[in-house]
């Protein structure tokens, strides 16, 4: 019988937040639309970044991400302390995001080739990160955090589950999109945005799966209590 190896989960937490901002930072440079998770916050982040110049990526995310807790809360009835720290989270990711966003246009490959590798890293990448998100006792962004509570919560099959969210995150996108931009012009949500909607949980399922099955998930510090409450 194969011995797994340990992994930290507050490892898989910050390894999860690194892979799902470089990943969203892939996408968004190779122009085949962004993850449909976080295209909304992509839009808002266009949109109202023409009028205030300091209105970033990451800090949509954040702002976004506030709202998607809110509902959350509404959903379950209930509140809870990870959804606080789950909005610390979505800072510190959206800080990890900006600063992607910087370094991989130093790395842009340009052509139909260079774009489709970028497209496809990004979304091997965001999936990992989720995956990891997955693993961790540490609240986790908005988004995998009001999956992973509505599956635990339920009894839903986790990836199902997100399946489901993305695609409602897309046409949330389309919407937006038609709003901001008109319905002659998509921004953020292309054909690479509903191909990830479809897609993308099934990878997550299947890198998890690989996780778990190479990997035993332990805690390094003694603080998953704090964020059961």
């Amino acid at each position: 019988m194969k011995t797994k190896r340990g992994f930290s989960t507050e490892l898989a937490y910050v390894l999860g937040i690194v892979f799902l901002a470089i990943g969203t930072a892939f996408m968004e440079r190779a122009d085949f639309g962004v993850s449909m998770v976080v295209a909304p916050a992509y839009l808002l982040h266009l949109h109202f970044s023409q009028t205030y110049s300091f209105f970033t990526f990451g800090m949509a995310e954040y702002v976004l991400q506030a709202f998607v807790l809110i509902f959350l809360c509404l959903v379950m009835r209930k509140a809870k302390i990870s959804y606080l720290f789950s909005f610390i989270t979505a800072v510190f990711y959206g800080l990890t995001l900006d600063l992607c966003m910087a370094l991989v246009s130093d790395f842009w490959m340009a052509g139909l080739a260079g774009r489709l590798v970028n497209y496809i890293l990004g979304i091997i990448l965001c999936s990992l990160g989720v995956s990891l998100l997955f693993h961790t006792y540490i609240a986790p962004e908005a988004y995998e955090l009001f999956v992973k509570e509505i599956s635990f919560g339920y009894g839903f099959k986790i990836d199902r589950v997100k399946t489901v969210y993305d695609i409602c995150s897309c046409l949330v996108g389309v919407v937006l999109s038609f709003i901001f931009f008109g319905f002659g012009h998509f921004e953020g949500v292309k054909a690479g945005t509903i191909i990830c909607a479809l897609i993308n949980g099934w990878i997550i399922g299947r890198i998890s799966a690989l996780l778990e099955h190479c990997f035993d998930f332990k805690d390094s510090f003694s603080l998953r209590p704090l964020f059961d409450r």
